[in-house]
């Protein structure tokens, strides 16, 4: 039996879910290989976590299907989902060690959302201005 993990990460309103299974280092994101990626700072962000962990990444393959959110956001969810999973796949203590010290955001989830739009106003904390002159 293959040594399969699952693993998921989240960042504003988008979702990763990836998969890492044994291979030859392919990567890809919602079935693009991360080389092909674009716009370029995305797949820079992506490929952050790859650079740190080094040789570990040559004997594994990384599928992630991301959804919702902007760019950058599923670009993050994404590092987030590599990040997890080859901690998972080695039990590395080290790698979380060096993933932490780099970006702490690539292990834990950052927990700011856009707050909600209220009424009187055109945005969360805009108002309808009244001049009584």
């Amino acid at each position: 039996m293959t040594k399969v993990v699952h693993t998921s990460g989240k960042r504003k309103t988008a979702i990763a879910r990836g998969t890492l299974r044994e291979g030859k280092g392919r990567v890809r994101v919602n079935k693009v290989p991360v080389e092909l990626y674009d716009p370029v700072i995305a797949r820079n962000k992506i490929l952050e976590p790859l650079t740190l962990a080094g040789d570990v990444i040559n004997d594994v393959d990384i599928d992630i299907k991301v959804i919702g959110g902007g760019i950058v956001g599923q670009a993050e969810a994404a590092r987030m989902v590599i990040a997890k999973g080859l901690i998972q796949w080695t039990n590395d203590m080290n790698l979380k060690e060096v993933f932490s010290q780099y970006d702490r955001t690539m292990l834990v989830g950052d927990p700011r959302r856009s707050e909600p739009k209220k009424y009187g106003g055109k945005g969360a904390r805009a108002r309808k201005q009244k001049s009584y002159r």
